[in-house]
């Protein structure tokens, strides 16, 4: 009896489950809370609207995906790009523990908004690291994704970058980085960031997991 490669697709179907439910929980909680400014006001507020659950439920599942990449990267990957890839995964789930402050609270933040946003600025600055430092490793182990690996990895970093300056600039002395009626166009940026985030981790299962056809000559 031979057995099939059912058990190895479902490895890799599940943690991209959970990836791609936690996009679909972002993009609902920022359907249900229209009256919250895309473009100036950062995902985390969301926490306070509508539905506001959906938030911390969406970074938990990422963070829980993201946990299992950084497990079966295992042994034989660089050593500080899976360091990095595991702080991202901590920093992303503390995030999903600790809710941020409700809008306009930026300059007298809360404890749980210290812890979340510390966590989440950790988990942003480490992803586009690991992405760098884990390009050769995903990409030997799938070649044909080397655009896609690439790609993504430039607008992470790219993305993180322009994150970090609209952040230091909302928080050393108010927002002014603004384009026509947006005072600040730090959540529009975050939004980036996480879209290219979430699409590196997804892309980096798929290179992680199981080649075509592994597992399917083995005899049960």
């Amino acid at each position: 009896m031979t057995a099939t490669n059912t058990a190895p697709a479902a490895g890799v179907r599940a943690p991209l489950t959970l990836i791609g439910t936690g996009a679909l929980a972002m993009v609902a909680v920022e359907t249900l809370n229209p009256r919250y400014d895309l473009v100036s006001e950062t995902l985390s507020r969301y926490v306070h609207g509508t539905a506001g659950w959906l938030l911390p439920a969406a970074l938990l599942a990422v963070g829980a995906a993201s946990a299992v990449l950084a497990v079966r990267l295992g042994a034989g990957t660089r050593r500080a790009g899976r360091a990095a890839l595991v702080v991202w995964t901590a920093g992303i789930l503390v995030a999903g523990l600790f809710p941020a402050d409700p809008p306009g609270h930026w300059r007298r933040p809360s404890l749980s908004e210290l812890v979340h946003g510390n966590a989440a600025f950790l988990a942003f600055a480490a992803l586009p690291t690991a992405a760098v430092l884990l390009r050769r490793t995903l990409v030997a182990r799938r070649p044909g994704l080397r655009t896609a690996l690439n790609a993504l990895t430039t607008a992470s970093v790219t993305a993180t970058a322009a994150l970090a300056v609209f952040l230091v600039d909302v928080m050393d002395g108010g927002p002014s980085l603004g384009l026509g009626g947006a005072p600040t166009l730090v959540g529009l940026v975050e939004r980036l960031v996480l879209a290219a985030d979430l699409g590196w981790v997804a892309l980096a299962l798929v290179a992680a997991g199981p080649r075509n056809g592994q597992g399917r000559n083995r005899r049960a």
